[in-house]
């Protein structure tokens, strides 16, 4: 029997989000602490800089889902990726704080612009009940970079000496420059273009022609479901990236741990979250959104109360194994979720509104942490208040459709 070229879609994804996530935006949590000394940082600064990016997420991720729309998935995802990989290695040319808070806006900028269009893009190549699946695939993308960048990049840095961090973003920008070429010669915005049909069965999708971005805005924020999915979006948002950004910092600063020991922990992390998103995603087209989001929030809330209370090796893999394992999770829902409410022609547009919320989330997370560690000296008020700011998200989960 010959494969259904939307899996081709599916796994080209993962290669999309390995690059994006990975390398673009999560490889940042390991060069920190070489780049903070090298740039003479405080955490503060670290943490805007983490901020910047995001803002750049959010801003290309609304327009770039409507640009999906108005443009073709493909096209935006391939032109976003070139972005990430000229911007990732002008990084490593960064002299000071303002140079690399903007290098790092463009990148989240590329990061925004393909992320959203390539989750949404599995509305349009799997039916609803294997969508939940096809979006986790994607999401094992995000672990596998999470483990190449926390047991490679280490070893880059040390090679190099105290400049080895700008290495490190060389090394990436060239990565993601290259496999550009080969994400865009695989992906395709439709079944149609391949001469095959949706998997999983044909469904009636909410069809337009002639669409517009202000069109497309308006068939957006009239459907109620998408307002309460982007508020309980929001909250995965603002926690999550508290661990990402600060994980390697807590344990290099409060922990002591020598940077390849703390490379090693997160690298765990990352082969523990390999397979988050497939496992949740199936985990939600069983259960339904509603129940899917809420087990996984409260999985993570038990990850940051473990990473604040449990201060010993063996108390960090164990966090890093919870929070890894529901690394993906919101993501992998949540592309479904909009798929489910707008259909596939609509998705990467709705997908790029609730992304706007969460990205303000994400936004907002980096650099209140750096503050709280700044004024404390300790990250242990922010993971706990990520703990706080999940177990909300998984309350607001229970306001989700229910399943039909």
């Amino acid at each position: 029997m010959m494969l259904h070229y939307a899996w081709i879609i599916a796994f080209t994804g993962t290669l999309v989000l390995l690059l994006t996530q990975g390398f673009g935006r999560m490889s940042y949590s390991v060069i920190l602490p070489s780049m903070k000394d090298g740039l003479l940082l405080t955490y503060t600064q670290a943490g805007l800089i983490g901020t910047a990016n995001f803002i750049g997420y959010l801003s290309l991720a609304v327009v770039g889902g409507f640009l999906a729309v108005r443009f073709g998935t493909r096209r935006t995802i391939f032109v976003s990726l070139l972005v990430m990989g000229v911007s990732l290695f002008l990084t490593g040319l960064s002299r000071s704080f303002t140079s690399a808070f903007l290098m790092r806006l463009v990148t989240g900028m590329g990061n925004g612009g393909a992320v959203v269009p390539m989750m949404a893009l599995t509305a349009s190549w799997f039916a609803a009940r294997k969508r939940g699946l096809a979006a986790g695939i994607l999401t094992i993308g995000t672990g596998t970079g999470l483990s190449i960048v926390g047991i490679a990049l280490p070893y880059v840095m040390a090679a190099f000496g105290p400049d080895g961090w700008r290495y490190a973003w060389f090394l990436l920008g060239v990565l993601v420059f290259i496999f550009s070429f080969v994400c865009h010669a695989l992906l395709r915005d439709d079944p149609a273009e391949k001469g095959t049909s949706m998997y999983g069965g044909e469904e009636e999708q909410k069809k337009r022609t002639g669409v517009t971005f202000f069109s497309a805005w308006g068939d957006v924020v009239r459907e109620k479901e998408i307002w309460k999915l982007g508020m309980v979006y929001f909250m995965f948002g603002f926690s999550y990236i508290i661990f990402v950004t600060f994980f390697v910092a807590y344990l290099s600063s409060e922990a002591a741990l020598p940077p390849q020991k703390a490379g090693q922990i997160f690298a765990v992390l990352g082969l523990s979250s390999i397979f988050s998103g497939a496992i949740w995603g199936s985990i939600s087209d069983v259960l339904g959104r509603r129940y899917g989001s809420l087990l996984a929030y409260l999985t993570i809330a038990l990850s940051f109360i473990l990473l604040a209370f449990w201060r010993s090796t063996p108390g960090f893999y164990v966090a890093s194994i919870v929070f890894g394992i529901s690394l993906s999770s919101i993501p992998a829902i949540m592309a479904a979720a909009v798929g489910d409410s707008m259909g596939g022609r609509l998705a990467p547009a709705a997908l790029g509104f609730i992304t706007l919320i969460f990205g303000i989330g994400q936004s907002l997370g980096p650099a209140v942490a750096g503050w709280i560690k700044d004024a404390t000296g300790t990250f242990a008020g922010a993971f706990i208040l990520s703990a706080v700011v999940s177990l909300i998200g998984a309350a607001g989960s229970m306001l989700l459709r229910k399943r039909t």
